[in-house]
């Protein structure tokens, strides 16, 4: 014979535990995670052209996903888009590429090609 006190009880505690585990798990999940300022178009936009340089298989696609987020974990995204801005003009070349030479510009562009390489080194 069951005692309808305790099934009561038994039936309350799963139900908080339902409720309650979903948000113990996702604050301990996001918790776990490194910060993501890289908006989605951006980290699609690198693996897109990381995967057009080196192939177009499901392995190349982790590795250039590995490789962004690489990137990402070392140079905030604001950093990151001034770098590929000024890498940018300085493919079009002309007299508007004379301020990007600036050793401050430089630096940036420094510092995301570092970002690269170890994306490269741990990912490929």
């Amino acid at each position: 014979m069951r005692n309808p006190v305790r099934s009561a009880i038994v039936s309350g505690i799963l139900a908080v535990a339902a409720v309650a585990a979903p948000a113990l798990m996702t604050r301990a999940s996001a918790q776990e995670l490194p910060a993501n300022d890289y908006p989605t178009i951006a980290r699609a936009d690198y693996v897109y052209a990381c995967m057009a340089v080196n192939g177009q298989t499901r392995a190349v696609l982790e590795k250039c996903s590995c490789s962004i987020d690489q990137i990402a974990s070392i140079l905030p995204y604001d950093k990151y888009e001034e770098a590929e801005t000024l890498i940018s003009v300085g493919l079009r070349g002309g007299e508007n590429v004379a301020w990007a030479h600036a050793p401050e510009f430089q630096e940036k562009v420094k510092n995301l090609r570092r970002a690269q390489v170890e994306g490269e080194l741990r990912c490929f």
